[in-house]
């Protein structure tokens, strides 16, 4: 019997794993989706790290859930499902959560988590080309952080706009400067995108304390007289002496409301034996709503190596935005887009079993624009993104496109129906079991991850923090992984 059975081997699972198996643990990590063996057998496009292709809907390392944005309309949500989780699918963007996230999650009751308690675990897990020789940052972890070499005429331009309507330069986006415009720090090695998996199971392949298996259903967490005991697969129980949930934001939570963990009159009436009460799983978590502008560039501009460059992280009225600029369609798009994401949203959503199918994808409604300083900041946000496009640094190279007139920019009544028709998710979804203090009534999980309730079981992943931070959550996740296993002794 191992000592752990680890349940999800994505973005934190992969890291926590590690860590325990490093410390002398036996450790049982089990995937839903493909385990590749070696580096040949990853698909192209989870390699190619200018690809998003393994996001599309029906891809089959993509989960492809459903998800309300706003009342009334629906999208496709990414999520991972192979080895590395949605590290193996995104952008391959690597900027830490802010001090000021860590501070906040460390003051609202969880001091395990402020940023200097934290810092070594973020250092253990990098590999920076550019500032490891700093303090603050890693120069031999497992996961290769570097910025973009050279700089694309569009990329040079967006930067020169920012620094025309007075933005600071902010060359290291994981170090503590005032936010402003810099190049984006990617988790890539000769361009292949090194996802969690790549980065912490593969050089431990032959470890004997490990062991990894893919194609792994889990339905639910076996508990036996309050205490955690194991999981039930499709292919019957597996015992092991301590339970981690490390299926990310939407499995973890799903796994603790199918074992009888959350608010106790919903499982009930899902027909689900209630084996404590956590009125918090799955009822407020965050994400960050992003719109895409659209813009035209020039006519025979050099192409970029790369979608990405550089990013803008600008305070507004309603909070602060990110203003990223794709320097080249994605996602089947004809026109290239600057994405405006809000960064420090107060919008709440709500993952719950769906009724007629408990055992089916969870249902997810992020209830976006409901609180008017989320609308704001998504109208400032845009707003800036057209400003960007105006400026004497941009002419010539890039403009807004017709989607967007200046009446609509105009008029906050338009502006505002403009953006909802248009309002996706950034893909940072948090919180849906967050760590709390026992004053808390919604906290799922304590600053040691321990769910309460019930002995013997952790959650590992971003279902863990408070909110979701104001940068994107893949550095984060590992992180959390990285924690983790420092806070059960590893």
């Amino acid at each position: 019997m191992p000592d752990v059975v680890v349940v999800g081997a994505g973005t934190a699972g992969c890291a926590l794993a590690a860590r325990l198996a490093d410390a002398g643990r036996t450790v049982l990590l089990l995937e839903a989706g493909r385990v590749p063996a070696t580096a040949a057998d990853w698909p192209a496009e989870i390699r190619d790290a200018t690809s998003l292709a393994a996001t599309a809907p029906g891809h089959p390392a993509n989960w492809d859930l459903a998800a309300e944005v706003v009342p009334g309309r629906s999208v496709r949500v990414p999520r991972g499902r192979i080895a590395g989780g949605s590290s193996a699918l995104n952008a391959a963007v690597w900027i830490r959560a802010t001090r000021r996230d860590l501070d906040g999650w460390a003051a609202a009751g969880n001091p395990l988590w402020g940023s200097d308690a934290v810092l070594p675990a973020f250092r253990r897990s990098e590999a920076d080309a550019d500032y490891g020789d700093l303090p603050g940052h890693g120069a031999d972890g497992p996961v290769p952080v570097r910025r973009p070499a050279g700089c694309p005429v569009l990329a040079g331009a967006f930067a020169a706009a920012a620094a025309e309507l007075g933005f600071p330069a902010e060359p290291d986006k994981n170090g503590d400067a005032e936010p402003g415009h810099g190049p984006i720090p990617f988790n890539v090695r000769d361009g292949v995108r090194v996802n969690a998996a790549m980065a912490y199971l593969a050089p431990r392949r032959d470890r004997p304390g490990l062991t990894v298996r893919g194609g792994v259903a889990v339905r639910r967490v076996l508990v036996e007289r309050g205490r955690a005991v194991g999981v039930l697969t499709d292919e019957g129980p597996v015992r092991a002496g301590e339970v981690v949930l490390s299926a990310g934001a939407v499995g973890s939570a799903q796994l603790l409301l199918a074992s009888g963990l959350g608010p106790a009159a919903e499982l009930a009436a899902a027909g689900i034996g209630v084996v404590a009460d956590l009125p918090g799983v799955g009822a407020a978590f965050s994400d960050h709503p992003i719109v895409y502008v659209p813009y035209r560039s020039a006519a025979g501009l050099p192409a970029p190596d790369g979608p990405l460059h550089g990013v803008l992280h600008a305070p507004v009225d309603g909070g602060e935005v990110e203003v990223l600029p794709w320097l080249r369609p994605f996602a089947g798009d004809a026109e290239p887009m600057v994405g405006v994401g809000l960064q420090n949203p107060l919008a709440r959503g709500r993952l719950r079993l769906d009724p007629g199918d408990p055992a089916g994808p969870p249902r997810l409604a992020y209830r976006y624009l409901g609180e008017d300083a989320d609308r704001r900041g998504l109208r400032a946000g845009v707003r800036l993104a057209a400003a960007l496009l105006g400026t004497d640094a941009v002419a010539g190279t890039a403009e807004l496109a017709a989607g967007l007139s200046a009446a609509v920019l105009e008029d906050d009544g338009a502006l505002d129906r403009w953006i909802a028709a248009r309002v996706g998710t950034a893909v940072h979804l948090s919180g849906t079991a967050p760590m709390g203090p026992d004053s808390d009534p919604n906290a799922v999980v304590d600053q040691h991850l321990r769910v309460r309730g019930v002995t013997g079981l952790r959650v590992v992943d971003t279902s863990v923090l408070p909110w979701v931070p104001s940068r994107g959550t893949a550095a984060t996740a590992v992180m959390v992984g990285e924690r983790a296993a420092e806070l059960a002794g590893a």
